[in-house]
């Protein structure tokens, strides 16, 4: 893995944690099997310092997840554009790591806990979505390997 560059801008690993915990969404980054980024933004829960999403049963990531499990995911949280310094205040985390389906107790657990993250209000009706959809819906696991974090704020 490369260093980062601007390494007077890293933040440390427990603020990159806290930010990947409390964005609201994050962009998954897989590659095709012929070589293609692809970049997708998605809601997602951090359960255990691990990230976890969910999504169709099929499409372009699971099969770019299939041929490679290597991905990265990237969460931004509060930023301010300083025109007159022509730069930007920014917070952003990056997250390396291999991505894997997960069924059983973790694939509930993950799916409750993206029902507490975004519809805090409605736990009970999304238990009764998550019985429902729980066989039309694949929740994939990001075991973090490496997370980065950087800020610039004035």
């Amino acid at each position: 893995m490369r260093e980062m560059r601007r390494k007077d801008r890293a933040m440390s690993a427990e603020d990159a944690y806290s930010l990947l915990e409390n964005a609201e969404y994050g962009v998954l980054s897989t590659v095709s099997a012929n070589g293609m980024p692809y970049g997708v933004p998605l809601n997602y829960c951090l359960v255990d310092s691990q990230v976890y999403v969910h999504c169709a049963v099929e499409g372009h990531k699971i099969d770019n997840i299939k041929q490679n499990k290597q991905v990265s995911f990237c969460v931004v949280g509060k930023t301010k554009i300083v025109p007159n310094a022509f730069t930007t205040e920014y917070e952003s985390t990056i997250v390396f790591g291999e991505m894997e389906e997960v069924q059983g107790e973790d694939k509930r657990l993950a799916m409750e806990e993206l029902v507490r993250k975004y519809s805090p209000e409605f736990e009970e009706e999304g238990g009764k979505i998550i019985e429902k959809m729980a066989d039309r819906t694949k929740v994939l696991r990001i075991r973090i390997e490496r997370i980065t974090g950087k800020a610039n704020k004035k």
